[in-house]
């Protein structure tokens, strides 16, 4: 199979090297790998194209700046990388973050599940960062969840979702819809990222309101948001993050961007989450 990875990248200097190098090192090598450096103001630019001078799987597309929006931007680059390439030579699609290192075998373990499992429509390794001089497990979600910065799509899958959509949650939205046509999500529980950045580390103060931003995103109705954002702040300890919570969810005014079936399943879906663990 041959994967097309798309990499977008703001003021990355300080990792992307080691992410490119990561990658020019995999033992699975029938890829084409894209840069879309947005706007660096530092020297990603300069270090990205001294990279592909002398590895020609590699290339880079440079933009103006753009607007920063948390989920939206990071989107908006990877497709001004994918509607550069195309989609018709590939079998795979990755969106892969500037600042992760990839274990040589990475590739070659997701081209084996792909392969051997015609119903994969997503697979990726699990996402580990430093802490205390040790590589721990980033525990922001689920081990069988495919996180964002290690994103990898067959290609069936990736068209029957429309893509993924531009917005807040959108790594959490893609899941869903996989499964809502009947893809398999995969995570190989013993293939280990190593990520040199915290996840949205930058946001962590403002948690509460961009929770509410999500709930709206994925469609959830009120009562659903009700009760997810109760179980949040509880589990926070924290009644002022239920208010945050609720009030940027009413606060919301842009058109959803998921049909109604998406948002029917969605909810559908949420419900059966929420009466199972009742229920256990």
């Amino acid at each position: 199979m041959k994967f097309l990875i798309i990499i977008p990248a703001h003021n990355e200097e300080e990792f992307i090297f080691s992410c490119l190098d990561s990658l020019q090192k995999q033992s699975f090598q029938d890829f084409e790998c894209v840069v879309v450096n947005d706007g660096s103001t530092d020297k990603t630019q300069e270090i990205v194209e001294h990279f592909i001078s002398q590895n020609l799987k590699f290339k880079i597309y440079n933009l103006k700046l753009s607007s920063h929006e948390p989920g939206a931007k990071v989107v908006q680059t990877f497709y001004k990388g994918l509607n550069e390439i195309g989609l018709k030579d590939f079998d795979v699609i990755c969106k892969f973050d500037a600042d992760i290192i990839f274990p040589e075998n990475y590739l070659d373990k997701i081209n084996k599940i792909y392969e051997q499992n015609q119903k994969a429509g997503m697979v990726s390794g699990l996402v580990y960062i430093e802490k205390n001089g040790e590589w721990i497990f980033e525990n922001l979600s689920s081990k069988n969840h495919v996180r964002g910065p290690i994103k990898s799509y067959r290609k069936h899958c990736f068209e029957d979702m429309n893509g993924i959509r531009a917005v807040l949650g959108w790594d959490n939205i893609d899941v869903m819809l996989a499964k809502m046509h009947n893809w398999e999500v995969i995570t190989i529980k013993d293939l280990l990222v190593k990520h040199l950045r915290p996840t949205a580390f930058k946001y962590k103060n403002q948690k509460a309101k961009k929770l509410g931003e999500y709930f709206y995103n994925i469609g959830l109705n009120f009562p659903l948001m009700l009760i997810s954002s109760a179980k949040s702040s509880f589990k926070n300890k924290s009644f002022s993050e239920f208010l945050i919570t609720v009030k940027s969810f009413l606060s919301q005014k842009n058109e959803r961007v998921l049909s109604k079936n998406e948002i029917k399943y969605i909810r559908d879906l949420r419900w059966k989450q929420m009466l199972k663990n009742i229920r256990n």
